[in-house]
């Protein structure tokens, strides 16, 4: 995933930061707990293609991360 396209994009429901998460290929915006799928190095920023975030997985996210890491 291009450093450049992570810096600019944000959630298209609240426009606010978004995670990376390597190892899932998605993009996570924890204000709605949406996961957006990157698909062939292709982020698919549409909230209908977004796998919502449960409780577990939320917590996970709020203790060890930020916005745009690897």
């Amino acid at each position: 995933m291009d450093g450049k396209l992570l810096e600019i994009l944000v959630c298209p429901v609240c426009k606010g930061d978004l995670i990376y998460h390597k190892e899932a290929q998605e993009l996570i915006c924890k204000a709605d707990r949406l996961a957006y799928p990157i698909r062939d190095d292709i982020p698919v920023m549409l909230e209908n293609e977004a796998r919502r975030i449960d409780l577990e997985e939320y917590d996970a996210l709020s203790r060890h991360s930020s916005p745009v890491a690897e």
